[in-house]
């Protein structure tokens, strides 16, 4: 039997519509309304969609969009004065600088320079710490949503067997650590893993973050299992009479889809999770910097 599609667009409405409520209650009892300011430097065309549906999702949930555009020639000095400035306005709850940014600047540096209780994107080395930790951090939004999405799912992960393919700071790392605190049995695979195919087919939960078209395929995934995608890959579609380009994931998802128990697709999967998740910690961020207990969601 196909595997159930996993609507990530239904479920990300859904908690973008209890963020909405949780900020309406935060502006009525304290008067305070969550700020979040994405800087975008250059002209990247795809950076330029995420910053626009970022800012829109932002307003629909009650909060205050702040958005910066900056040229591609700035200078890191520059970009770095204006991370600042937003590090002492009070108005602003949370920070993201819309990556990658041009070669002259360190998009390390500019991870190090948000403050961590303004790192709504999660990757600050002192929420990287307090994640692995087990502590309360605020947590990068795509592994986040991965794993809403699974326990949406599934239900309790407890004692389920993680196969995470990919281990970059910004997915594969933090998912992990997630998936650890919901006492599931995690293993992180990467391009040198040996007999790679094998181990994901061991994976209850098989999480694909390694930035390769379609390298998943069906003989490598467990009957029945839950498939979450991360990857994002444009590929030529000429072939196929659907325009010059369409979007697929790290995952063959018509030949995996005839052999595991759910998927998410690509687009319309993690994706939507990722803006939900980003609106989320913006909400925690403002109650954490005004001393009020986090809104449960």
């Amino acid at each position: 039997m196909p595997a159930a599609v996993i609507d990530g667009k239904e479920i990300a409405a859904n908690l973008r519509a209890r963020i909405g409520t949780g900020v309406a209650d935060l502006q009525a009892t304290h008067n305070l309304t969550p700020g979040l300011a994405v800087v975008l430097v250059g002209e990247d065309p795809a950076s330029q969609v995420y910053v626009r549906n970022k800012g829109i999702a932002t307003k629909a949930a009650g909060m205050t969009s702040f958005e910066y555009r900056l040229d591609k020639d700035v200078s890191e000095a520059d970009l770095l004065a204006k991370v600042n400035e937003l590090n002492e306005d009070d108005a602003v709850h949370g920070i993201l600088v819309q990556f990658p940014v041009p070669p002259q600047i360190s998009q390390q540096t500019i991870i190090e320079t948000i403050l961590s209780s303004k790192d709504v994107d999660g990757l600050n080395p002192i929420n990287a710490g307090l994640l692995a930790s087990g502590l309360d951090a605020l947590t990068p939004c795509t592994p986040q949503g991965s794993v809403i999405l699974a326990k949406q799912t599934l239900g309790n992960l407890e004692g389920l067997h993680a196969v995470i393919v990919g281990r970059s700071n910004i997915v594969g790392k933090p998912v992990a650590q997630l998936l650890l605190q919901e006492n599931c049995t995690v293993t992180m695979a990467h391009s040198r893993t040996r007999d790679l195919a094998g181990l994901c087919k061991t994976a209850d939960i098989l999480v694909a973050a390694v930035g390769i078209p379609e390298m998943i395929k069906a003989d490598w995934v467990k009957p029945g299992a839950c498939v979450i995608d991360v990857g994002i890959n444009r590929i030529d579609a000429s072939e196929r009479g659907e325009g010059k380009t369409r979007l697929v994931g790290d995952v063959d998802f018509e030949a995996v889809a005839e052999i595991a128990g759910h998927i998410t697709p690509v687009p319309g999967g993690v994706g939507p999770m990722t803006i939900a998740c980003l609106l989320k910690n913006t909400l925690d961020a403002a109650c954490a910097q005004a001393g009020i207990e986090k809104i449960n969601l």
